[in-house]
């Protein structure tokens, strides 16, 4: 494993190459896509378990849901996928789907809803990080055989513990955990109770339109065609995702027509490929949201004039209008732009001054040391550098803690770091996608487990935010929901140990030929099956 690299104060950061050199290759072949992207924050391949940016990419290439989102029309939200249509009860409790027919897994096995049965049940049952996104609705280990239930064959009906909106229910199915598995094949490779966890961890077994090749863990995945997808056969029989950290690099791989795409191109790399021929760069709105969070284990963190004093020690416009110039724009509120009831409020700006005597208030007039983890990429390096030299403004002395995807999340999820600095997108396009993980804190122990609850990951515990978030999401009313919403989040600007600071706006540099990529705007994943060239 690559070790973790400590950076005390005032030290360079020497950022990863990714590659030293590069020899020179055919231009990519015309029914092969080769993206060049940061991926080694995978730290598995299955449905029920994956909860990371780069993972979330794959599950949604390689698995069906019940509901979906139709690439080219985003805008239409969930739609028909594995279930062909629903009906709801009068209580609004129950909900019936009733299967496509004809759809089969990539092993040939057909479809049905024993398969959702089972692939619910399993995620349920599993209680992996993401396990959240269905619990939320009442349903356990232990009453999974009665509110989870394949009728027969082609109908499947599910039943929440209270009403929701039906919507909510829904988006929440087009989460990655919503994937749906071939119940056999996974069976059949299950080891004890593991329900087939360690297999599915690195391989796969969906009905999408890609299957695994391969993964080679930080350097590439492969996707291949799947010869028995139900829909439009994909243009691109083949998908490769190389594993490139450095925009540099990138761009130099872009210009020599070595790969198709680079998502993680830096601004100047931007503004260097712009307008050369054969080349195009696209911009679109992401739900990411990039933010600090401040762990309230740590005794001088969990001070609210110390948490107040650091939101006022971050340079955020000198961030927007330097090194994420046209890449990341100012936002400091739970909700990203575009979701219901999101806000755009910001109350925060660099002010030295107020930081100092809001330091001094709290006991530290002469500041402090604290640790900052953050994953080894580009932008957020650059975040954490500035970061760094504002505190030092203030007196505090920051150590930098540097390392793969995979372990800085093992330390956060841990709850073992001072400050996290890195990025959130969510799971499914409600409002409650993000409440339920910055506001909510169900239970604070450590033993509670809340690994995909970034409140619980920081030790933050608000009974009154926690009460709020839970009466936003049962509210059937669109507009007083959207009220609830946008007070909760201005309640949490003033009392959360997080700084929230930009929203994603993704500048992807692509070969012309490249058509038809859709990265999934502010609510879910990219899409390769439409891609031409």
């Amino acid at each position: 494993m690559k070790p973790i690299r400590h950076i005390l104060f005032g030290t360079a950061i020497a950022l990863a190459t990714g590659l030293t050199s590069v020899a020179t290759i055919a231009a990519t072949p015309s029914n092969m896509l080769v993206i060049a992207n940061r991926i080694d924050d995978i730290t598995t391949l299955d449905p029920a378990q994956s909860f990371e940016f780069a993972g979330g990419d794959v599950s949604h290439n390689i698995y069906n849901k019940l509901v979906n989102f139709d690439p080219n029309n985003l805008d239409a939200g969930y739609v028909a996928d594995l279930a062909e249509s629903w009906t709801v009860s009068d209580d609004g409790k129950t909900i019936t789907f009733k299967m496509r027919p004809g759809v089969k897994f990539a092993s040939g096995n057909p479809v049905t809803a024993k398969d959702a049965e089972y692939s619910l049940r399993r995620a349920v049952i599993l209680k992996k990080t993401p396990s959240f996104i269905l619990t939320q609705f009442g349903f356990t280990p232990e009453n999974v055989k009665d509110t989870i239930v394949a009728i027969d064959d082609m109908t499947l009906k599910i039943t929440t513990d209270k009403r929701y909106a039906t919507s909510f229910v829904l988006n929440s199915m087009t989460a990655t955990i919503g994937g749906i598995v071939d119940s056999k094949v996974v069976q059949s490779h299950a080891k004890g109770d593991d329900m087939g966890n360690e297999w599915l961890r690195t391989h796969t077994a969906g009905s999408g339109p890609y299957m695994l090749g391969s993964w080679k863990p930080n350097e590439s995945i492969t996707l291949v065609a799947n010869p028995n997808y139900y829909g439009k056969a994909p243009a691109m029989k083949k998908v490769v995702v190389r594993h490139i950290q450095e925009s540099s690099t990138q761009r130099l791989l872009l210009e020599r027509g070595d790969i198709d795409v680079a998502r993680n191109l830096n601004p100047e790399d931007i503004a260097g490929i712009r307008g050369k021929p054969g080349l195009a760069v696209d911009s679109e709105l992401r739900g990411r949201i990039m933010y600090i969070a401040f762990n309230q284990k740590n005794k001088i963190l969990a001070n609210p004039k110390v948490q107040e004093a650091l939101k006022y020690l971050i340079d955020y416009k000198g961030m927007q209008d330097s090194f994420l110039k046209g890449q990341y724009v100012i936002h400091q509120a739970f909700l990203p732009a575009t979701f219901l009831g999101a806000i755009k409020d910001t109350p925060y700006s660099l002010n030295i001054a107020k930081a100092k005597k809001l330091l001094a208030e709290a006991g530290y007039e002469n500041g402090f040391e604290v640790g900052i983890i953050v994953r080894e990429a580009q932008e957020r390096l650059e975040m954490a550098q500035s970061i760094q030299n504002t505190f030092a403004k203030a007196g505090i002395k920051v150590k930098l803690t540097v390392g793969t995807g995979k372990q800085i999340l093992g330390i956060y999820r841990a709850r073992k770091h001072d400050i996290y600095l890195g990025a959130w997108g969510p799971d499914y396009p409600d409002p409650n996608t993000n409440a339920s993980t910055f506001a909510w804190n169900g239970d604070n122990s450590d033993e509670a487990g809340l690994t995909g609850v970034l409140a619980w990951r920081n030790s933050w515990d608000n009974p009154k935010i926690t009460k709020e978030t839970e009466a936003a999401m049962v509210e059937g009313n669109r507009d007083k929901r959207a009220r609830m919403y946008e007070a909760t989040q201005r309640e949490f600007q003033k009392v959360a140990p997080f700084a929230i600071m930009f929203q994603k706006i993704e500048q992807t540099g692509r070969s012309d030929k490249v058509k038809h990529l859709n990265l999934g705007g502010a609510i879910t994943a990219v899409s390769y099956w439409p891609v031409t060239k």
